[in-house]
């Protein structure tokens, strides 16, 4: 069962009563995902490289593909977006959700359910600056070479989902990435750091969103 909540900025988020997790911080979802993910992610990036291919683990609430979308138009970025989900939110959630409001674009709100309502497995050109291909499959099973620039993952929590952090998913993350590629992600848990090292990241510990002391940046 899947419920619709707010965080604490104002912005929705999702609550997953199978796993007794929240989809994003209950300090802003907003805010984590501008903080985590476009700032340490998508902008650190961005200072070398204007053409950039992300790798969205997962698509969720769409929330971290819009706020790209709209970063790439404002900062006039190429981004090839990539979003894996394998448990898509239904049609009637996704229309609920309050993100092209609170982020100051209520125009883009058709965008938005166009990222929901587009096909899986369809590449989508959505702007000059932002095209997005959805894939419906578990992170486990993904078999990528070398050929994005950032990763946002956003997999469930360890204590949720442990084997979504473990060696084998995060070797999977590893060979997705080319050199120099970075994945973020909220996690601080020092078992995700060390698995992060055994691979051959590079870790950097960086302050974390509202609410959260660190977050994981790892540059292959």
């Amino acid at each position: 069962m899947i419920k619709l909540i707010e965080t604490e900025d104002g912005s929705h988020s999702l609550y997953s009563e199978e796993f007794q997790v929240s989809y994003h911080s209950k300090f802003g979802a907003i805010q984590e995902t501008k903080h985590v993910f476009i700032d340490a992610g998508l902008r650190y990036k961005a200072v070398l490289k204007k053409d950039l291919k992300v790798l969205d683990i997962g698509f969720g609430t769409g929330l971290n593909a819009f706020m790209t979308l709209l970063e790439a138009e404002k900062k006039g970025l190429q981004v090839d977006y990539t979003g894996v989900e394998a448990f898509p939110v239904d049609w009637e959630t996704a229309q609920k959700f309050n993100y092209a409001e609170l982020t100051g674009h209520p125009e883009k709100e058709k965008d938005f359910h166009k990222l929901h309502g587009d096909n899986w497995g369809e590449t989508i050109k959505y702007s000059d600056t932002f095209t997005a291909t959805k894939l419906k499959q578990k992170f486990q099973d993904l078999n990528f070479d070398a050929q994005f620039d950032i990763i946002y993952f956003d997999a469930f929590a360890p204590g949720s989902q442990p084997e979504l952090w473990e060696q084998p998913v995060m070797q999977i993350m590893h060979d997705a990435l080319v050199k120099g590629g970075v994945l973020v992600t909220y996690c601080a848990k020092g078992d995700v750091k060390r698995t992060l090292k055994a691979i051959g990241f590079e870790v950097e510990k960086l302050l974390g969103p509202p609410g959260k002391r660190e977050m994981t940046r790892a540059i292959k």
